[in-house]
């Protein structure tokens, strides 16, 4: 799945011995799934690789399809996604280095609020 075809870290992940079918699933069992995610070596590696090949489906890195998506539309200019994790300066990349389960669209929703209060 790796646009730069470098999944080493892969390896390391605490879901490299789980079946796939398991990583991919909907609605409240994705909750389970994620919450293996914050413990993992390699989660930022894992959700930067899921952002910049735009993965559709599954749990990665901790986030779901649409917490993903929704990344993706807020932030529009991100080149390098695992620089933009690791080293942002912004609330959400922040809480995303945390190992517990972020607000992605709580951050989200309130960036658009802000930009539509600005205008």
């Amino acid at each position: 799945m790796s646009v730069n075809g470098d999944q080493t870290w892969a390896a390391e992940a605490l879901c490299a011995d789980c079946p796939p079918d398991q990583l991919f699933v909907q609605g409240a069992a994705q909750r389970e799934v994620r919450s293996m995610c914050y413990g993992c070596p390699v989660r930022i590696e894992c959700l930067a690789d899921a952002l910049d090949s735009r993965a559709s489906f599954g749990v990665w890195g901790g986030l779901t399809e649409r917490e993903r998506r929704a990344m993706l539309r807020r932030y529009p200019e991100v080149r390098s996604w695992e620089t933009w994790l690791r080293e942002a300066d912004d609330e959400l990349a922040a809480e995303l280095r945390t190992k517990h389960a972020p607000h992605v669209l709580a951050h989200v929703r309130a960036s658009r609020r802000e930009v539509a209060l600005s205008k």
